[in-house]
């Protein structure tokens, strides 16, 4: 990590082959977004929408692996946005930025350039700690990155599923004891789900889950085996090592 003037920072991702700026204080990417962008399966040519996008860290993390995708990054806040579009350029990664909470309606999302039925794939960390439970932190950044409300799953899954094209596929992470909810809200209007949970170390309870989720989908739900990360030294499995410095994909990303 490299402290910059003013309130930012810039860290290194992929091993070095992705140097993105961000806040020193509110939500930060961190692993969640270098495992989402590791899950996703983007090929060359496909028009790829990052919902929540922030500093852009999973969005870019997906275009450093595949090259000749059509990124979009869609972000709410205007100072994220920019933040961004600056990261975008330095890393030499075209997208577009579009400033836009993933809640709006369907004319906002077509006025973007969003437009229904419209794009092949779906990349999203939404907000996922559970307001009656999660003592929400002071800082306005990190309560609106981290604090969903009742509809916060429903509704960003439900603006995915109508920019995307029939067939096309959404990718997101979310937390392991909320898959029931999850499973409900992709049960309207996705199938073919492949679900891939993630543990801290092999003794633990599942902590997330990665999951791929295709439009009007008909095949039955797969469950791949657990990805561990971290072994009883506490570092990071071999598997993960490679996939955090930009050597490895998840199986989710193989179609």
């Amino acid at each position: 990590m490299t402290e910059l003037s003013g309130e930012l920072t810039e860290d290194a991702f992929l091993g070095g082959k992705l140097r993105l700026r961000q806040p020193k204080s509110g939500h930060r990417a961190g692993h969640d977004a270098m495992l989402l962008a590791a899950a996703t399966p983007a090929r060359a040519g496909d028009r790829v929408v990052d919902f929540g996008a922030g500093v852009g860290a999973a969005g870019l993390a997906v275009a450093k692996r595949v090259a000749g995708i059509k990124l979009v990054l869609v972000e709410v806040d205007e100072k994220l946005a920019d933040i961004a579009r600056g990261n975008a350029l330095s890393n030499a990664i075209p997208a577009d930025l579009i400033v836009l909470d993933v809640t709006s309606d369907a004319e906002a999302f077509a006025a973007a350039g969003l437009a229904p039925d419209s794009i092949d794939l779906v990349l999203m960390n939404p907000p996922f700690n559970d307001s009656a439970r999660h003592r929400a932190s002071p800082d306005k950044a990190r309560v609106s990155a981290h604090v969903a409300t009742a509809a916060t799953l429903e509704s960003w899954i439900h603006a995915g599923r109508r920019i995307l094209k029939s067939g096309g596929v959404l990718t997101m992470i979310w937390r392991a004891d909320g898959l029931v909810e999850l499973l409900a809200a992709l049960g309207r209007g996705f199938g073919s789900l492949a679900i891939l949970p993630v543990h801290g170390n092999a003794a633990s309870p599942a902590i997330r889950v990665l999951v791929r989720a295709v439009k009007g989908g008909k095949a039955p739900i797969s469950m791949h085996a657990a990805l561990i990360l971290n072994n009883e030294s506490g570092r990071p499995n071999q598997q993960v090592q490679d996939i955090l410095a930009g050597n490895g994909e998840l199986p989710l990303a193989i179609p």
